[in-house]
């Protein structure tokens, strides 16, 4: 966690996201691969060439999230999830799938009530139950489908997250290949894991880089908690922001594109 500075300054943010014909395209390749049973779901990700007089690290002071990284100038991060953490012999992990506006009448009713976002969820949930599963025992849900609110700009979100505990013994020896044994994480990545994980490469045709890779702190003696790189904005030439989110073979093409769009935002 590290603190947020009020912002003293006007902002602005234009965003130039993948055409919609491009991303179609996209999306039907991930569907096809679903018909033939290679995949359940896929986190689709895209880059989004974004302008603003902000720099990486007035986005960083000013915004607003649970979890936040500036790194070297070359990156930042405001992310809503948290991976895991570790206190004492306990491990959790907290899956994010599902977003709405809370402009939306009765909007986590609706999302929690949405067959598609329950479905992508509980794939999620299983994957990080086998995944807590790999290093752990005694695999629970504590809690299935709560909602948080996040601040996206302007605009205000829901996100559905579970809660999901396993029981570990002497994580302080080796805890980095523990963590290594979960990568990457379920809820940007799919399941089956390692067969998504081919087919994303060859859609998405990019290099995620850092993005949706993991960041965290630890005393190696009691505890350790990270966080998903996502809300995530790289400098190259230009400042290129990385968004996705999960599809399944129920998924609708224009919902998801204007959902890669809308998370497409500095949470100030």
């Amino acid at each position: 966690n590290y603190p947020q500075t009020p912002i003293n300054k006007s902002y602005y943010l234009n965003k130039s996201p993948i055409d919609y014909q491009t991303y179609h395209q996209a999306i039907t390749k991930v569907k096809e691969q679903i018909a033939k049973g290679n995949t359940y779901l896929l986190n689709l990700t895209f880059q989004t060439p974004i302008e603003s007089n902000l720099s990486l690290l007035e986005i960083f002071r000013y915004s607003k999230a649970k979890f936040k990284l500036y790194f070297k100038d070359e990156f930042i991060c405001f992310s809503p999830e948290r991976f895991v953490n570790i206190t004492d012999n306990t491990i959790a992990t907290y899956p994010m799938k599902g977003t709405i506006d809370t402009n939306i009448p009765n909007a986590a009713s609706k999302i929690l009530a949405n067959q598609k976002e329950m479905a992508e969820h509980t794939m999620v949930v299983d994957l990080l139950r086998n995944d807590l599963g790999i290093i752990g025992k005694k695999v629970k849900v504590n809690k299935f489908r709560f909602i948080d609110k996040i601040k996206a700009g302007d605009k205000e979100l829901l996100q559905v997250s579970s809660e999901i505990e396993a029981t570990i013994d002497n994580w302080q020896k080796n805890w980095l290949e523990m963590i290594l044994q979960l990568l990457p994480a379920g809820s940007i990545s799919g399941t089956p894991k390692k067969k998504t994980i081919e087919i994303i490469k060859k859609v998405e045709n990019y290099n995620r880089g850092f993005y949706t890779g993991i960041f965290g702190i630890t005393d190696e003696k009691t505890f350790l908690d990270s966080a998903v790189i996502i809300r995530y904005i790289e400098k190259d030439k230009n400042l290129i922001y990385k968004s996705g989110g999960g599809i399944t073979i129920d998924s609708n093409v224009k919902e998801e594109y204007e959902e890669l769009i809308k998370k497409v935002y500095i949470p100030i």
